[in-house]
């Protein structure tokens, strides 16, 4: 009996906390490979990139050709990798808010997840759309977002925002999109790239602001060695605000061994699940 109540509770956790990698950190871009390379490192999923983009009306996007989608499909279903997210990584770098031709990339992802059946997709507001540094351009991510949300929310999909803002700032622009279909992506690094408090962050924040989580610091050392985040905390503090869902780990790579997906993703997932995924001793 004991037994059958451990394994309950360990199963509990991992439908409550997912663990998850990045095909194009995994230097796979919007590669079959990245699907068995994600279970061999024991992901439960895998946010998938929909491609470069840049001067290109759109992404340069590969999976809204039937075969080739139906062959990632297969492949993630033979190996047990849930498609967690669909990534518009190709915004770090162009602008989203400056661009005149934005609409058919947003058509794009969100058609994408249709056919993928994904439920949310990660839209970084890059650096020339940062609004902490730059507020002269607020007025066109927030008619902008407010598009691209109605254009989420008829399709039943989430699209979740990556900014530099402190949480306070964060739900305050949330209120001016005034969009249930855009939501935060919190990473770990932004906080603490500012100075404020990781855990204080996520609680203003709140629970229904937070689509997913990039689960990751900047590359130095592996999570479990980094002095920065105490995961156990930041577990305690999601626990507490009853918040579930996927824990996406983008960088935290031993900056000795930087380019060595299996040995830094690899030890990275398996830290995240001995916390996640177990009932937390450390109360």
């Amino acid at each position: 009996m004991l037994c059958l109540l451990a394994g309950a509770t360990v199963f509990a956790q991992k439908e409550r906390y997912k663990i998850g990698l990045i095909d194009l950190m995994l230097l796979k871009r919007q590669k079959l490979s990245a699907i068995p390379l994600a279970k061999e490192l024991n992901a439960d999923g895998l946010e998938v990139d929909m491609g470069g983009l840049g001067n290109r009306p759109t992404f340069d996007n590969k999976l809204l050709t039937d075969s080739i989608r139906q062959q990632f499909l297969k492949t993630a279903k033979e190996n047990g990798i849930e498609i967690a997210s669909l990534a518009m990584t190709g915004y770090y770098a162009q602008s989203f808010c400056g661009r005149e031709e934005y609409l058919k990339s947003i058509t794009d992802c969100i058609e994408t997840m249709r056919l993928m059946n994904v439920k949310t997709a990660f839209l970084p507001m890059g650096i020339q759309c940062d609004i902490s540094i730059n507020k002269s351009v607020r007025d066109s991510v927030i008619s902008r977002l407010k598009v691209a949300g109605k254009m989420a929310q008829d399709a039943g999909v989430v699209i979740a925002i990556e900014t530099s803002l402190s949480a306070k700032e964060e739900r305050k622009l949330l209120k001016e999109i005034n969009c249930p279909a855009i939501k935060i992506y919190f990473n770990f690094s932004n906080p603490l790239k500012g100075g404020r408090d990781l855990y204080k962050e996520m609680k203003i924040l709140g629970k229904k602001n937070i689509a997913m989580i990039h689960a990751t610091n900047k590359d130095s050392v592996w999570l479990q060695n980094d002095p920065q985040i105490d995961l156990y905390k930041v577990k305690r503090v999601l626990d507490k605000m009853k918040w579930s869902g996927w824990l996406v780990v983008e960088r935290s790579r031993d900056a000795k061994q930087p380019t060595n997906v299996k040995y830094n993703y690899g030890a990275n997932v398996a830290y995240l699940k001995s916390v996640f995924q177990v009932k937390d001793s450390r109360r």
